[in-house]
């Protein structure tokens, strides 16, 4: 399935995310969805791209691995079904828009949270959505300063 098609679907199933732990489900998405587009990028996109695609496949992961894997069928499995990333700009756009989504999403569950572990647990989920936020944005220079050159 094309990037953004899959980023779509987990902006809307974000922003109708009920509970705590299905919003804790759909924020592991996203960054299992980012990991999977910084994998991507790293791979085949352009080679400027490469190296912070590559930090933004880790920062992801560890976005992931610090709010731990939630109980998933494999074929809900959003990042699992990236099949296209045809625009890497578009693509970047979307995606910096889901993690920032994402972080206002962890805001909202750390100051409602009601117990310790789920708040710090939202607050490192927070700072790896920052940082991968980061990344895309920087990509998104890349591109642009790609642009400049071959326009000029």
């Amino acid at each position: 399935m094309d990037a953004m098609r899959l980023i779509v679907v987990s902006r809307r199933a974000l922003a109708r995310g009920a509970g705590v732990a299905e919003m804790m489900t759909e924020v592991w998405q996203a960054q299992a969805l980012a990991q999977a587009i910084g994998s991507r990028l790293a791979v085949s996109g352009p080679p400027e791209l490469r190296g912070e695609a590559l930090g933004l496949t880790e920062l992801a992961g560890r976005g992931c691995g610090v709010l731990g894997t939630p109980d998933l069928d494999p074929g809900t499995l959003r990042a699992a079904q990236l099949t296209e990333l045809d625009d890497a700009r578009r693509t970047l756009l979307s995606l910096g828009g889901l993690l920032g989504e994402v972080g206002i999403a962890l805001v909202g569950m750390a100051s409602a949270a009601a117990d310790e572990a789920t708040y710090w647990q939202c607050m490192e989920a927070i700072d790896a959505a920052d940082e991968s936020r980061d990344r895309v944005l920087e990509m998104l220079r890349k591109l642009a300063a790609r642009e400049e050159v071959h326009d000029g």
